[in-house]
């Protein structure tokens, strides 16, 4: 794939406007989530997986609309995160990145690790002060099943929905991508017909194709191969993204009182801050703790 092309959702309509698809290569923020939050293999494919059904959904979206997926699961990796905004934005998390299971008999199914629980999807629109939730059971644990499951309970759409995370052979993110095709309802049999068929014939090669490096073009024309179709524009970058920044590191800083901050300069502690939620790091100087001290006793006096 071009650089450009592994930045982006490249996103399809059939010619009559019944079923529509994305596709995207998430190498990159998958894993730069991993590098900012030293994620273990089983956390890594989990979070990984959840980033990249969230980016292909939102991608289906509209302007300023974003979506969440939250997995809440009663085994050691239960609980799992990603959110992603239609111009391409994600991140994704969880709580236990150092997770690793008792054996690796199952390879890397994440059904065990999970185990039984919900999923959870959240779309988010703008001026809208509660987002549209949708809760279902898990049917699988393996994140792309449950998105499906998903989108047939709650939205009545039929779909398909692959997504992948593959390891080098020290646990790092090789490559990452996925794809989703999405039958609108109400369309006949035949057309669903030809996408089974089709379905049925590329399952087992269609991951492969992609973590060897397909394009977007060749992985989605086998599985729509019959109907007629037109990729639709969608330039917006695929970036791992979140609104943690400095500024609001500072005001965090400063709930903790003078007294809190006095003590760290007078130890000399800088202040080193992880984001939760998307692990990246911050770090204020011993320098920056007394501007902040400073600022909280002038307010004080006024």
């Amino acid at each position: 794939m071009d650089s450009n092309s592994t930045k982006r959702v490249h996103r399809y309509v059939t010619n009559d406007f019944t079923v529509r698809a994305a596709v995207v290569n998430a190498t990159h923020v998958v894993k730069e989530m991993q590098t900012l939050q030293n994620t273990l293999p089983f956390p890594t494919i989990a979070v990984g997986r959840a980033m990249v059904g969230a980016v292909l959904m939102a991608s289906q979206l509209k302007n300023g609309q974003q979506v969440g997926v939250y997995v809440k699961g009663n085994g050691g990796l239960g609980a799992i995160y990603a959110e992603a905004h239609f111009e391409g934005g994600v991140r994704g998390y969880t709580p236990f990145p150092t997770f690793q299971p008792p054996n690796y008999d199952d390879g890397f199914s994440l059904k065990k690790s999970i185990g039984n629980g919900t999923l959870s999807v959240a779309r988010h629109l703008p001026f809208q002060k509660q987002p549209h939730q949708g809760t279902v059971s898990l049917v699988s644990g393996e994140i792309g099943e449950d998105i499906g499951h998903y989108l047939v309970q709650s939205h009545q759409i039929r779909n398909m929905v692959l997504l992948g995370v593959q390891l080098d052979n020290v646990g790092g993110v090789r490559s990452a991508g996925g794809i989703i095709v999405e039958v609108m309802p109400g369309v006949e049999d035949r057309v669903v017909d030809i996408l089974e068929k089709n379905y049925q014939a590329m399952q087992a090669k269609i991951l492969k194709d992609l973590h060897a490096g397909a394009s977007e073009g060749e992985l989605i024309a086998p599985l729509l191969q019959g109907l007629p179709f037109t990729e639709l524009d969608h330039n917006y970058p695929v970036t791992y993204y979140c609104p943690c920044n400095k500024d609001r590191v500072v005001r965090a800083l400063e709930t903790l009182g003078e007294a809190e901050l006095e003590d760290m300069i007078t130890k000399n502690e800088k202040a080193d801050i992880t984001c939760q939620m998307c692990g990246r790091p911050y770090e204020v100087s011993v320098e920056e703790l007394g501007e902040i001290k400073d600022k909280l006793h002038k307010n004080s006096l006024h």
